[in-house]
């Protein structure tokens, strides 16, 4: 058994912001990062944009000398396999057991997959770097992909394989891309930015078969449309990474259940990232997905760990990078919003701007090509502003 410390699961920017957190607020004590690939962490936003295109190879997160100098230890290429929180220790894959004092849980997420289409060879889904390496590969041979589900990384995988020069068919069950998350109104903007491309965006329907003898040939939708495909890639969401956690007693419900900085239910084990369900302040558990946040995370939960004074959230933020077009978001829109268009798109600048009412005040702000007014809501949502102090006068 190795000597404690702290021990972090999972090889992601979660884990190397929360080492990187505890070395600037003086934590000397070892510190040991497993990750279940070979890869050293690395950065997934560029999987599904420039790294698909072809434009960067390189998506590391830190340099080697990083982990070097700051007595950081990879373990690569192992997952955890199981926890015992009495005896507080983690058993790897590879038969290793590792003590901790202080157990980190950012392990992430396993993208979902739809059995129903089986195995035919030509269905992919993007997740790790392996997964991009992959489907890079099999793009470059490709002519006409069918992208199934249109969340963000499925508009993004289709942003990046239309610019390779394939024939894209976005499929989606709701009414709009990304209605989910931002709704309907908003997610019918971002349909037009894929049309205006030349993607076949087809909503309210979902895929009922892949056909093919050795290799993905067509596929089924549910109003009966048969499409012509030689790559499939499934983007119809992920799961919380927690399997590992059954029988260790760390409560787990959509991801690990803290408070509002991390802290599970078992001593001295903490979560952070896309697995981590936290405590909102109106009392509900929220876990979110997006790469901004997890350096707040970080912030909070490492003072939280070594008795440092509290750090307050702020105003969450994320981003999409679809084409030439950065679509922004601040503050956590719900698709039952009351929303708000200020700026219609346009074709010609590719912008719009849409606010979120909530109880009567500004929630939440989506835009493209508006960073400046991005920017300046941040203040706005934080102070709880009426929305009608945020509206211009029609």
């Amino acid at each position: 058994m190795s000597d404690a410390g702290t021990v972090i699961v999972g090889g992601g920017l979660a884990a190397v912001r929360t080492a990187e957190q505890l070395r600037r607020n003086g934590y000397t004590d070892p510190i040991t990062v497993v990750g279940a690939e070979d890869h050293p962490p690395y950065d997934r936003p560029p999987l599904s944009k420039q790294m698909l295109r072809g434009e960067v190879d390189d998506v590391a997160l830190k340099p080697t000398a990083f982990y070097d100098d700051n007595a950081i230890t990879l373990r690569l290429g192992a997952a955890a396999w199981a926890v015992d929180v009495d005896a507080h220790t983690v058993a790897l894959a590879d038969g290793e057991t590792l003590g901790y004092d202080r157990l980190v849980i950012a392990t992430g997420l396993v993208p979902q997959r739809i059995p129903s289409l089986g195995e035919v060879d030509g269905i992919c889904v993007l997740r790790s770097l392996d997964d991009c390496v992959a489907l890079r590969g099999r793009a470059a041979a490709a002519r006409r992909a069918v992208v199934i589900g249109a969340g963000f990384i499925g508009c993004e995988v289709a942003a990046a394989l239309r610019s390779r020069g394939l024939a894209v068919v976005l499929v989606e069950s709701q009414a709009a891309p990304l209605a989910g998350v931002l709704g309907a109104q908003a997610g019918a903007l971002i349909a037009r930015l894929h049309r205006d491309e030349g993607v076949d965006v087809r909503t309210g329907v979902q895929v009922a078969s892949v056909t093919g003898d050795d290799h993905v040939e067509a596929v089924t939708l549910s109003d009966g449309s048969v499409l012509a495909a030689d790559l499939v890639v499934v983007g119809v969401g992920s799961r919380p990474a927690t399997e590992w956690l059954t029988g260790s007693g760390i409560d787990v419900a959509d991801g690990v259940v803290c408070d509002a900085v991390g802290r599970t239910g078992a001593a001295d084990v903490w979560a952070i990232g896309d697995v981590a369900s936290w405590r909102d302040a109106a009392g509900a558990q929220v876990r979110v997905e997006h790469w901004s946040n997890v350096a707040e995370q970080a912030r909070i939960m490492v003072a939280a760990m070594l008795g440092s004074a509290p750090v307050a959230a702020g105003v969450p933020y994320f981003w999409s990078d679809q084409y030439d077009v950065k679509i922004q978001c601040l503050g956590h829109p719900r698709a039952g919003d009351t929303v708000h268009l200020v700026e219609d798109y346009d074709v010609a600048s590719r912008r719009f701007l849409a606010y979120y009412e909530r109880d009567g005040r500004l929630a939440a702000v989506v835009g493209a090509g508006v960073p400046e007014k991005i920017r300046a809501a941040r203040a706005l949502i934080a102070g709880g502003v009426a929305i009608t102090d945020v509206l211009q006068p029609v």
